[in-house]
């Protein structure tokens, strides 16, 4: 198995994880391939969700703020931006 590389861009992290589900989902693994190829996915999912986190962060950080006090805030407070 391949390691995912510090660093590794978001597009290949993504692709790599979508490789480790098909592999899984196809069967025919023995057991220890089976754990290796999840152990693998949870990094590279860490890897796309930290990526994700932090173009959230980005966007939020880029997003026009109110102006003034009492001004309305987001429409759903549990809107991610």
């Amino acid at each position: 198995m391949t390691e995912p590389a510090p660093g590794v861009p978001y597009e290949k992290a993504r692709d790599q994880l979508a490789e480790v589900v098909r592999r899984l989902e196809g069967g025919g693994l023995t057991l220890e391939e089976s754990l290796e190829l999840w152990e693998q996915g949870e990094r590279l999912a860490a890897v796309c969700s930290d990526w994700l986190e932090g173009a959230r962060a980005r966007l939020t950080a880029a997003a026009p703020r109110p102006a003034g006090p009492g001004a309305a805030g987001p429409a759903e407070p549990s809107a991610p931006f």
